[in-house]
């Protein structure tokens, strides 16, 4: 596609928006997309390639959306430790055989050296619970009896 095709400059603005949502994701679940980067290096040094299915492996606190993991691979990427070979099709049931992205393993010292630098981090301390939170609610309005 040219420059001046219409059609690239929806795909610039969505590739834009949605590198700015990884970054959302990643610095709010950064403990659990370390978790998954730390996977995905491990299985391509054991194997030589991994797919989102082994950072799925990866258990996430309950309620918590599993997306955060889309942030993985790019970092990775970029920093030229692993590259997307192929695609194939995904062997978790929830994903009913959806293609998913096969990553290589490029530079297997810098993996190592990667899992040096990011060690595994501790969970995140949840907030404390509060006891009835919100009060009793009874009818349509919190607080107001119902006669």
């Amino acid at each position: 596609m040219n420059r001046n095709d219409p059609r690239s400059n929806g795909r610039t603005e969505g590739e834009r928006r949605k590198a700015n949502q990884l970054d959302n994701l990643e610095a709010h679940r950064e403990v659990y997309v370390n978790r998954g980067r730390r996977a995905l290096l491990e299985k391509c040094l054991r194997d030589g390639f991994a797919t989102a299915d082994d950072v799925r492996a990866v258990e996430l606190p309950e309620g918590m959306d599993p997306r955060c993991f889309g942030a993985v691979p790019g970092t990775l990427a970029r920093a030229g430790i692993i590259r997307r070979a192929d695609f194939g099709k995904s062997n978790r049931r929830q994903r009913n055989a959806s293609y998913i992205s096969i990553w290589e393993l490029c530079d297997a010292g810098a993996a190592r050296d990667w899992l040096r630098r990011h060690p595994d981090m501790p969970d995140p301390e949840l907030p404390p619970e509060k006891e009835n939170p919100t009060g009793q609610t009874v009818g349509l309005f919190e607080g107001v009896p119902v006669q």
